[in-house]
């Protein structure tokens, strides 16, 4: 491992591997352990370039970069159709090089393996890490072993095996980290996703990585943003811009951190679930059902505990949304040039309501192009002219 220690916030246990805080897993709490928050003194906004390694001090990595060019990814403002007292805006993470939020937490990932001396660097992926993995993975000159199933979309696989990954198909997710899990044991591969049950969440130095998308944010909206609505699932990513968003006031360059959003499709939003009770102790062991849905990346049983802490830290929230709304949102988002995957329109979704409901300024992290998942998606029927004048108004 890197020389920057990790410990479990839930708990204070240190960390001795990737695994999660074994501490809180014997309690059935999926918890994973930190680095110390970066210092982000004499640091100006208005100089931030962007990315992960704009603010190479704020990572817990000293290694030279492995990067692709990753971060400073574009804000797009959305138009608000029922006449909601606010602005909408789309932080459209479909701009990163392979096409995912996943590029920044890999480029720090990567990096850190490359730190602790590995050869092989594994994840166990739904398609977006995987991919990121395999790339930065190639950027680095190491090899890379993806962990994952039958079920995703043809585009991330072919993405995955063209740049280089050796793919490895299980049944299902449980068999997916099971066996990534072994592979880590046996082999000592370096784990850069989560494998461990209930899920702690991914590799916590990758996860560093994210907290530059809440300095982005700061950079370019300063203190006008509202709320920041985050697509859920481990809450990697949620974690992470919360991390980033109370660094920045800790160093008085924000004065204020947005609440946070949780996003989650209904079929399985063990957050939303989770803040429905009062108690913290409940909150943190809620069970849902796993039901899939079209937002293939979202949805698991168990809320991970820092992504309750980060909503919890924000006076944040977590909204559930059906298929329906969702898909109806992807429609709409794409009619406005802004192609998503269905898991990113969850997140539009739900910014669209909180506007609706709360007014402000709600920026929504589109946290992948809709190139990754193309099937089933509906169009327009092309229409057959004999002559190109009857295409006239």
């Amino acid at each position: 491992m890197p020389s920057t220690p990790l410990h479990c916030p839930r708990c204070g246990t240190g960390a001795e591997d990737f695994s999660g805080c074994g501490a809180c897993r014997a309690e059935g709490i999926g918890a994973n352990p930190v680095p110390p928050l970066a210092d982000l003194s004499g640091l100006s906004l208005r100089t931030y370039p962007g990315g992960p390694w704009g603010w190479p001090s704020t990572l817990p990595v000293t290694e030279e970069p492995v990067t692709l060019g990753e971060g400073g990814t574009p804000h797009v403002r959305m138009p608000l159709h029922d006449g909601a007292d606010g602005e909408l805006w789309v932080k459209y993470e479909g701009a990163n090089p392979t096409g995912s939020h996943k590029d920044r937490a890999m480029s720090v990932g990567v990096a850190a393996a490359v730190a602790a001396g590995a050869d092989t660097v594994t994840a166990a992926s739904s398609g977006n890490a995987g991919a990121a993995a395999a790339a930065y993975a190639a950027r680095a000159g190491l090899r890379c072993v993806v962990f994952t199933t039958g079920e995703v979309p043809e585009p991330l696989r072919a993405q995955i095996d063209a740049l280089g990954a050796v793919r490895v198909v299980r049944k299902d997710s449980s068999a997916r980290n099971a066996t990534m899990g072994e592979a880590v044991e046996r082999f000592g591969w370096y784990p850069l996703t989560s494998f461990a049950s209930p899920s702690p969440g991914g590799n916590a130095y990758a996860n560093e990585g994210y907290k530059s998308v809440a300095y982005e944010i700061a950079r370019d909206f300063g203190d006008r943003v509202s709320a920041v609505v985050v697509p859920t699932s481990r809450a990697d990513l949620l974690s992470g811009i919360e991390r980033g968003f109370r660094e920045l006031r800790t160093a008085g360059l924000l004065a204020r951190v947005p609440r946070l959003v949780a996003a989650e499709p209904d079929a399985a939003a063990p957050f939303t679930a989770a803040l429905a009770r009062s108690a913290p102790a409940e909150q943190e062991r809620t069970s849902v059902p796993y039901r899939p849905s079209p937002a293939f990346s979202l949805g698991e049983e168990r809320p991970t505990w820092q992504g309750l802490d980060a909503l919890r830290r924000s006076n944040g929230s977590a909204v559930a949304v059906p298929t329906e709304v969702f898909m109806a949102e992807h429609h709409s988002s794409g009619a406005q040039g802004l192609f998503l995957e269905p898991s990113s329109a969850v997140g539009v979704a739900v910014a669209r309501r909180w506007v609706r409901e709360h007014g402000g300024l709600v920026i929504a992290v589109g946290t992948a192009t809709g190139l990754k998942a193309t099937a089933g998606i509906r169009g327009v029927e092309p229409t057959t002219v004999p002559e190109l004048s009857r295409l006239t108004p």
